[in-house]
């Protein structure tokens, strides 16, 4: 079933002073450090986080690392999931001061969320579903238009990188993007995404927010204990 939904709120987003504020909180420390192999004889590194047979993989955008992630990941493990919260190999290098063509291809990046999408599959995880913002939400569209039939089995994009196919895209979609975030030269994200929206397939939700916060950013607004029980409901549904 199609669901599109809007989130309206009387309150202004915080900005750079809350995010900085959230950044600031003492760490959450991840339970273990991992190093996934990939087919290209790389290595993907994660922090893990909760344990079970319900695994979830969260993409960063391109502003961000896996500890980015600490507070949605224990979120999650609290509610039973084991997370991985990933690098993605590209912008480790970028940040390293290293050329990389990766660094906003989401087939390239793909692969770093299919790595660890696959570990958690072969580490005892019954279902695994992928949550990417921004860059990593791109990465993870697009990972679900490469995985196998089953293997990732509910994906939410965080005002995603737009994908080729997203018509492709395998399992429960969940799209979620604030009405007036705005990209590159001052663009309204919105009509980007209503656009990948309409072209993905059954079943999928779309929730728009109010205000101008971007994917993770959204977090350090008013909006983000919201927009984490979004994402707990759509995981945790049956």
């Amino acid at each position: 079933m199609t669901e599109w939904r809007s989130i309206s709120r009387n309150r202004r987003e915080f900005g750079l002073a809350a995010i900085l504020a959230t950044l600031a909180v003492p760490p959450l420390l991840a339970q273990q450090f991992v190093a996934i192999p990939t087919p290209d004889g790389g290595e993907v590194h994660a922090d893990v986080y909760g344990s079970g047979d319900r695994g979830v993989v969260l993409a960063p955008g391109g502003r961000f690392d896996r500890s980015s992630w600490r507070l949605q990941a224990r979120a999650l493990a609290d509610a039973g999931f084991r997370v991985l919260a990933i690098d993605f190999r590209a912008a480790v290098r970028a940040r390293a001061g290293e050329e990389s063509g990766c660094l906003y291809d989401p087939a390239c990046l793909a692969g770093d969320v299919l790595a660890a999408v696959r570990y958690l599959r072969e580490t005892g995880a019954r279902t695994v579903s992928v949550v990417g913002g921004s860059l990593g939400g791109g990465a993870a569209g697009q990972a679900a238009v490469e995985a196998r039939e089953g293997e990732i089995e509910r994906v939410v994009l965080l005002a995603h990188l737009p994908i080729v196919a997203p018509e492709r895209m395998k399992g429960r979609k969940l799209f979620i993007v604030s009405r007036d975030d705005r990209g590159s030269g001052d663009q309204p994200r919105l009509p980007g995404i209503r656009d990948q929206f309409a072209k993905a397939t059954d079943p999928k939700e779309l929730v728009i927010l109010e205000g101008s916060a971007h994917a993770q950013f959204i977090f350090a607004t008013p909006e983000g204990d919201r927009v984490m029980r979004e994402i707990l409901r759509f995981l945790s549904a049956p």
